[in-house]
């Protein structure tokens, strides 16, 4: 019995991907729940596994195709002593298509109509009063992608975007000494969702300098205590995540977001922290971090950091987030502005410790001082709630008794 492979529901705002390693190929007997092949997403790498003990009877879509939810991948012969088939199609083939009727694509094809955009580049057309019609897209088929929809943002909303060429324009003079590599489904996304932040949020940023030596001192007093008892090391990010939830209270639009004419605001704080993998950036989400304690959180963030550059992070552990930090302090970053993770309003930036000579009571002393930093969505958050949100931060951190208290 013939059992269809098809790409799987991926979550609400996907619904696309893209083909990436098969673990199998045709004519390979696989047993129920095996891996076949990986499908790179926006967000995160699903695996597809298979519905039935049997054999690969063929591949359907080549590694690097891009796919649609519902889309045939390949198809499997159910029973555990299926024979290979008599013809199966490899794994590195392209998927067999129907020839055309004409011999040729004409050079002014017609472009898609609005209707064949994507359902997640169709919301944000009618979001952003977009009008597709003549616009060329670049997805599979032709259909129009968010992507397009940003470009067309980008360029005032006028013509449709310019495309995008797979090959130089030109000669290249060093064109025997440079190599190309194909973005991955991530890195689009990350480019164009960075870029798509620019472009629609007043984005400013503020920056302040916390003075850590109060916070070392706790961690290093307590931290050996800390991991035996709770089997977790104690580290910075659990003292950033509470002083934020405490900000975040006092400063409720640093929490919020734009939806229309509407302002959000979130009773809730999901923190998202950043963590940098092989593939990306990924910005996993620690859920009601209110309700967390300090192990509460350094274990939830030892799990997704380690999940997430394994490639092991379920969708929805990357949604759902009010507020993000990063971390570019354990890269040796002195100081950034980082960009906020849309439609978030606000991202915190941690930066490196470094011993800086500070005056104290009149006095100069050596301390360890970390720079800070704020980018906020101006068109939600006024720069005395950003300004003042940092301090409240600043204030918790230089004092983490605070936090116990809530103060």
């Amino acid at each position: 019995m013939a059992v269809e492979i098809r790409v799987p529901q991926l979550a609400e705002s996907i619904s696309e991907a893209t083909v990436g390693k098969w673990s199998v190929k045709a004519g390979d007997a696989v047993a129920r729940d095996q891996l076949l092949v990986e499908l790179e997403t926006d967000k995160v790498t699903v695996e597809v596994n298979a519905p039935e003990a049997g054999t690969l009877a063929e591949v359907l879509a080549a590694e690097g195709a891009t796919v649609q939810v519902g889309d045939l991948l390949g198809t499997l012969t159910a029973g555990a002593g299926a024979a290979k088939p008599a013809a199966t199609k490899p794994a590195a083939a392209p998927a067999a298509a129907p020839a055309p009727a004409p011999a040729a694509k004409p050079a002014a094809a017609a472009a898609p109509a609005a209707g064949q955009a994507l359902p997640a580049a169709a919301k944000m057309a009618a979001e952003k009063n977009v009008n597709l019609t003549g616009v060329a897209g670049s997805g599979k088929d032709g259909r129009v992608t968010k992507g397009d929809v940003a470009d067309l943002l980008a360029s005032g909303g006028g013509a449709a975007p310019a495309a995008r060429p797979s090959v130089p324009a030109g000669p290249r003079s060093n064109a025997d000494r440079e190599e190309r590599q194909r973005m991955s489904k991530l890195r689009q996304v990350i480019a164009r969702r960075l870029k798509e932040a620019q472009n629609t949020a007043a984005l400013l940023t503020t920056f302040n300098e916390v003075d850590m030596t109060a916070l070392m001192a706790a961690r290093k007093q307590y931290v050996d205590q800390f991991e035996k008892k709770h089997g977790v090391r104690l580290g910075f990010m659990s003292f950033f995540v509470k002083a934020c939830v405490q900000a975040l209270r006092e400063f409720p639009a640093v929490n919020a977001e734009i939806e229309g004419d509407e302002i959000v605001f979130k009773n809730y704080f999901n923190i998202g922290c950043a963590v940098s993998t092989p593939t990306g950036l990924v910005v996993p989400v620690i859920r009601d971090a209110d309700h967390l304690s300090f192990a509460g959180i350094e274990k939830t963030i030892s799990d997704l950091g380690k999940r997430a550059r394994d490639g092991k992070l379920g969708i929805d552990e990357l949604q759902g987030g009010s507020f993000s930090i990063t971390n570019g302090g354990v890269f040796g970053s002195l100081m950034s502005t980082p960009i906020i993770n849309p439609p978030q309003s606000a991202i915190l930036g941690m930066h490196k410790i470094q011993d800086r000579p500070m005056a104290i009571n009149g006095q100069v002393v050596i301390r360890p001082m970390m720079y800070i930093a704020l980018t906020y969505d101006h068109r939600i958050v006024d720069g005395r709630e950003a300004v003042s949100f940092l301090v409240r931060v600043k204030e918790c951190l230089e004092d983490p008794q605070r936090l116990l208290f809530e103060m």
